[in-house]
């Protein structure tokens, strides 16, 4: 069975890796948000629909702002390592919601309308 988009599947498998790396190295919550997005895209890029990526893409800017706004509390107690930058929901939060957005105007682009 051959995915239906290859793209998708390799986004959703780098930012799956990037979530459990996040998860296990820095012993971050926020890992588990790109854990669970990447496997959204990689059922997504097997055998998802527009119907589905239109879900994906809205749950993902909900999921985004949440996120952000997490982000922003926790901002004064933040320092400015790398760790930091990319094991706190602010981050992953900016991320998941530009995601959701490319999700969503992916979702009435002409391939996967099926028109030419």
């Amino acid at each position: 069975m051959q995915p239906r988009s290859l793209i998708t599947v390799i986004l959703g498998t780098v930012l799956a890796i990037l979530g459990a790396v996040t998860l296990i190295i820095y012993d971050s919550i926020p890992g588990a948000i790109p854990l669970l997005i990447g496997g959204s895209l990689i059922y997504l890029g097997w055998c998802g629909g527009r119907t589905a990526l239109l879900v994906f893409g809205h749950t993902t800017i909900v999921i985004g702002c949440a996120m952000i706004t997490w982000g922003i509390y926790l901002l004064p107690y933040s320092k400015p390592t790398l760790a930091h930058v990319f094991a706190r929901p602010l981050f992953w939060g900016l991320f998941s919601l530009f995601g959701g957005i490319c999700a969503n105007y992916h979702g009435f682009c002409r391939c996967i309308r099926g028109q030419k």
